[in-house]
């Protein structure tokens, strides 16, 4: 009989979409997706030049043990990004340079950690995508049970199996596989909107067209007042 907390298929954002998306910041998908998905803050790249971009594979632990971690890299597919659950603890690392090694030999896309990782300036050196809360030298224990492949909380966001993750050096985004392709054309409309503004503003055009209504709907304008 199959293990309920172990769930090893699910379905994923598919590869071409995934493609699409990868090639979009971060920030350009939280926007169009209401702005929201972004993680909290406090989870970042070990190093600032750090992407990943693919489909969630979750895991839950129990602070300070990777039990299920071993587990998931054995079980996730080429392209899935690790997301774990680890509870904001920082007390241990869940992984290092071994695991990591693993993971990239592997084609696992690269790793989320709502908790802690050890071997920072070797993985940098590897130039493998893992965001994290925080570092620890503390190894982990390998004891107890946990789930994979089931909803997780990760940095304050409730990351599904299968969903998009998409990461770079202002932090981690998760849009639901089943609103990523949609969002997909507006995002890119957006880049190109962007694009236009930078250039209209680099030619002379600094003024916001929408910032007196905006402060007059906020009441620090009156009617007919400007700044």
């Amino acid at each position: 009989m199959a293990n309920p907390d172990i769930i090893k298929d699910f379905p994923r954002v598919p590869a071409d979409i995934v493609r699409r998306a990868a090639s979009l910041q971060p920030a350009i998908l939280a926007d169009v997706a209401g702005r929201r998905g972004a993680l909290s803050g406090r989870i970042r790249p070990l190093d600032p030049g750090m992407k990943l971009a693919g489909t969630a594979f979750t895991v839950e632990v129990r602070p300070g043990d990777n039990l299920m971690i071993h587990a998931a890299i054995s079980l996730a597919k080429p392209g899935d990004v690790l997301v774990i659950d680890g509870k904001g603890d920082l007390s241990a690392a869940l992984m290092g340079t071994i695991m990591m090694t693993a993971c990239r030999q592997l084609d696992i896309a690269g790793v989320v950690i709502d908790g802690a990782a050890r071997d920072t300036t070797e993985i940098i050196d590897m130039g493998y995508p893992v965001f994290a809360a925080g570092a620890n030298p503390n190894g982990p224990t390998k004891n107890v049970p946990g789930r994979i492949g089931h909803p997780v909380s990760v940095g304050g966001v409730t990351v599904h199996p299968g969903d998009f993750i998409i990461g770079d050096a202002d932090g981690v985004v998760v849009v639901e596989r089943e609103k990523i392709e949609g969002l997909l054309p507006a995002a890119e409309k957006k880049v190109r909107d962007e694009a236009a503004r930078i250039a209209a503003i680099q030619a002379g055009d600094t003024a916001a067209t929408w910032l007196t209504a905006a402060l007059r709907s906020a009441g620090a304008l009156k009617e007919g007042e400007a700044l």
